[in-house]
């Protein structure tokens, strides 16, 4: 009969490890983004988005 306590063990271990591994990918991808001179997105305020949309449908 298999050793099922050392099975899960096993399972939960390296769960751990992929776990650590993800973990470590989001902080050094963060570090990288806020470590850049300028932003990655700038965002303007909109205009009257519906104004605009009215006056595309009818300049069409």
């Amino acid at each position: 009969m298999p050793d099922y306590k050392a099975m899960y063990y096993s399972l939960a271990a390296q769960v751990a490890d992929a776990i650590e591994l993800l973990i470590r990918a989001q902080q050094n991808g963060e570090e990288s983004v806020l470590g850049e001179a300028s932003p990655v997105v700038t965002l303007y305020p909109a205009e009257n988005s519906k104004d605009t949309d009215q006056k595309e449908k009818t300049e069409s």
